[in-house]
């Protein structure tokens, strides 16, 4: 099967959400939460993470996150991620009940596609208190979401990414072994995974070559993680990727609000009195999705 034909096979059962001047998302993607330890990129994060969730609850967003939430390649274990970052896990709880998350799953975390693990392991947790408490009973991951405008001029179709790889979607058993056997090993000896497209430069412009063609072809504004570098689409190229979670300098994400797309970053800041804070900044211009549509 063709790259084209994976990434539109996502979108065979996608979710449909609407977009409208009223809707307000929030997406972030490839947080690949850990288990604490020194190859958990996440961890140095977590405060950006938990600040930016804080801030957009409070101000009505519906959190969207596109996949690789959780590190499944690296570790075996779902129960120590969530005891870990228990705080994270607490606000997802408090989206998902309040109905304002909806989750994709990646490459790395593809095993919840299957209902059984999601209804083992997202039911509930337990708090430092080791008391059980509900996370997201009843969750569905999908491989697709569109967000349907309302106005008929241009959906936004939404996916991890990782369908542009055969590697990482076709062969991804195959993948998920070499990380947790061979290249995780090497990565402690400063040996990059090359199979890897948030690594790799070179898988990395080849899948958003790939996710971008794919896009023009089918006329849609397609948004994406996996290849963990943030960007907006134009009017000739209508792909936008979010970013990651686990990048030295900060988190990235997409905010989409009044029908436009807005890719922001969240950051360490500095008041004039030398206290830190977590700063938003908006990356680049704004774009609306009419502007898409009169392509």
């Amino acid at each position: 099967m063709s790259a084209g034909k994976r990434i539109s096979q996502a979108f065979d059962e996608a979710l449909k959400l609407p977009l409208d001047q009223n809707s307000r998302y929030i997406l972030f993607s490839d947080c690949h939460r850990g288990v604490g330890n020194a190859e958990d990129n996440f961890l140095k994060n977590e405060f950006l993470y938990l600040a930016a969730l804080k801030h957009y609850f409070r101000n009505g967003f519906t959190y969207l996150e596109l996949g690789d939430g959780d590190e499944l390649w690296e570790n075996r274990s779902i129960r120590k991620i969530k005891n870990v970052h228990e705080q994270s896990f607490v606000m997802l709880s408090q989206y998902y009940h309040a109905g304002r998350l909806y989750a994709l799953y990646g490459n790395h975390d593809i095993i919840k596609r299957n209902p059984a693990f999601c209804q083992k392991h997202f039911a509930s947790y337990y708090c430092a208190q080791h008391r059980e408490h509900p996370l997201c009973p009843g969750i569905t991951f999908y491989s697709g979401i569109v967000l349907q405008d309302a106005l008929q001029k241009k959906d936004i179709y939404l996916t991890h990414g990782h369908q542009a790889d055969v590697l990482n979607s076709t062969f991804w058993r195959l993948s998920r072994f070499l990380v947790r056997c061979v290249w995780r090993p090497l990565e402690k000896l400063g040996v990059p995974d090359p199979t890897s497209a948030a690594k790799n430069n070179t898988k990395k412009e080849k899948s958003e070559r790939i996710l971008t063609e794919w896009a023009r072809q089918n006329d849609h504004i397609l948004i994406t993680g996996h290849t963990h570098r943030p960007m907006i689409g134009t009017k000739d190229s209508p792909y936008c990727n979010s970013g990651s979670c686990v990048h030295p300098a900060g988190i990235t994400g997409i905010e989409i609000q009044n029908r436009c797309i807005t890719l922001v970053k969240w950051s360490v800041g500095t008041r004039p009195d030398l206290s830190l804070y977590a700063m938003r900044e908006v990356l680049g211009e704004t774009v609306c999705v009419d502007e898409y549509a009169s392509l």
